[in-house]
């Protein structure tokens, strides 16, 4: 059923929308309010009538899911959220005031700065010991308190330790806002809480001299260039500024992860303590590399990119992965119904796994020129619905199960890619039900090309009463 046109006055599972205070690419943001509820709320509930891809669906349930695991004064106080089912958003707490981007244009006094980064060094200390990286660190995601603590929004692209990393698994490709985007970034490292750090040095300098230390640039390659070039030194721009806190600007901004702060609660206490910080030559740098230092670093841009994967932290282990491929098309129940029992007796036989669904979008759905369909409903949402609904009976906890939707004109390659760049250790399709037919050949030709392309064992599943139900094929070696 298509969601209704969100308007003021209407009320969402109790929660009554008041204003909208912005409209962004991704998200409306409401003032909302509920009798219960004594203090300032907020409803930010995604826009699902766009035509680009499904990365907006996933990182807000990226962002729905790490928002409820976190607490304290560093972030809004998470409220409630709705499912995708009916409709998606998430409610917390208001933070009064401006965007910390909202005050860019102005001379920043430098005890100011001070205390701002300081402010923003504590949030992340506090954001990294509840096992959370931001990955998405810039002003746009900075408020204060009247207090003048610092708070963080934004976590659709955050990573959170000890939950599936969704975007990862999904999307292999760099995710993040360039101008603040940490080296080991474009490597698709999400797991090193100093790409956090590197974020905030850029942030500090932008507030320090007016400007940011790597421009804004226009593609991800570009991003690369900051392994070999580093920026005007903070005092060639504003001389006033310490040699303390351009030391503490330029260790942020290090390339490599293992010459920045390793935590951040030491890059505030250096703040707070500009008296014992150890200053080295970049203290009292008052120019960029030249030209021969800096080609000397291109050319080994390679090997640098390699010592600076090397030395990020590696994500924790996870568990085994079982990747359930179900298709959605109505005449297949039986099917699915197998897969389902497939999937909780390899769940029952791999203690710790978990389970990964999966549904690809064929050709003929991609080609369309919009993502919603005659009923209005959003095609992505709709088919992520359905996933959700086939293994609800398995009842499985937050962290045992996800969901994944792929767009791909090859179904099988887009199965057997999901399963090798993730590592996977099990995968379950289910066989054609009707080999006479041309669908049936064309259905029997995607479970032998995964069969014969899968990096790990699979269980081919077939309908109740069929032969073989249930047949096992190792990988080829």
């Amino acid at each position: 059923m298509a969601k209704a046109q969100l308007t003021a006055g209407m009320t969402i599972d109790g929660f009554r929308l008041d204003e909208r205070l912005h409209r962004g690419g991704m998200a409306d943001i409401w003032r909302a309010s509920r009798n219960d509820i004594d203090f300032p709320i907020v409803l930010k509930v995604p826009l699902l009538d766009f035509e680009g891809d499904i990365s907006l669906i996933v990182g807000f349930e990226v962002e729905q899911m790490i928002m409820a695991e976190l607490k304290g004064p560093h972030v809004p106080r998470w409220v409630a959220n709705g499912d995708f089912a009916v409709q998606p958003y998430i409610v917390m707490e208001q933070i009064a005031g401006p965007t910390l981007a909202k005050s860019l244009g102005r001379t920043w006094p430098l005890d100011e700065i001070v205390e701002t980064g300081a402010q923003v060094a504590a949030a992340l200390s506090d954001l990294h010991q509840q096992d959370v990286l931001h990955l998405d660190l810039k002003p746009g995601n900075i408020l204060f308190r009247l207090s003048g603590a610092a708070v963080l929004i934004d976590f659709g692209l955050s990573r959170h330790r000890h939950l599936p990393d969704l975007l990862d698994e999904q999307f292999h490709r760099p995710m993040g806002t360039t101008e603040y985007m940490a080296p080991e970034q474009l490597l698709r490292v999400r797991s090193d809480q100093r790409s956090d750090i590197y974020a905030l040095g850029a942030i500090l300098y932008q507030l320090a001299t007016g400007r940011l230390p790597f421009g804004i640039p226009a593609r991800m390659r570009q991003v690369r260039r900051r392994v070999w070039r580093d920026p005007v030194p903070p005092r060639a721009l504003r001389p006033e500024i310490p040699a303390a806190l351009q030391e503490i600007i330029l260790r942020c901004l290090e390339p490599m992860p293992a010459a920045r702060y390793a935590g951040a609660g030491d890059l505030m206490f250096d703040l707070r303590h500009q008296d014992l910080v150890v200053l080295t030559e970049r203290a009292e740098r008052m120019q960029q590399s030249d030209f021969r230092t800096v080609f000397a670093r291109r050319l080994r841009a390679g090997k640098i990119m390699r010592q600076i994967h090397a030395s990020a932290t590696k994500p924790p282990p996870r568990a085994p992965i079982i990747l359930v491929a179900v298709s959605l098309r109505p005449e297949i129940e039986e099917v699915r119904q197998a897969l389902l029992e497939a999937a909780a007796s390899v769940l029952a036989n791999m203690p710790g796994a978990r389970l990964a669904c999966i549904n690809v979008m064929p050709a003929s759905l991609i080609a369309i020129d919009e993502n919603i369909d005659a009923a209005g409903d959003n095609v992505h949402v709709q088919r992520l619905v359905e996933l959700r609904n086939w293994a609800a009976p398995l009842e499985l906890p937050k962290g045992k199960i996800t969901y994944h939707l792929l767009e791909s004109r090859n179904i099988a390659a887009a199965v057997v890619n999901f399963a090798r760049s993730n590592k996977v250790d099990h995968l379950i399709i289910g066989a054609p039900t009707s080999t006479g037919s041309f669908a049936g050949k064309v259905r029997g030709k995607v479970s032998a090309q995964i069969t014969a392309e899968a990096p790990c064992t699979v269980t081919v599943v077939r309908a109740a009463g069929e032969s073989n139900r249930l047949r096992e094929v190792e990988p080829a070696a």
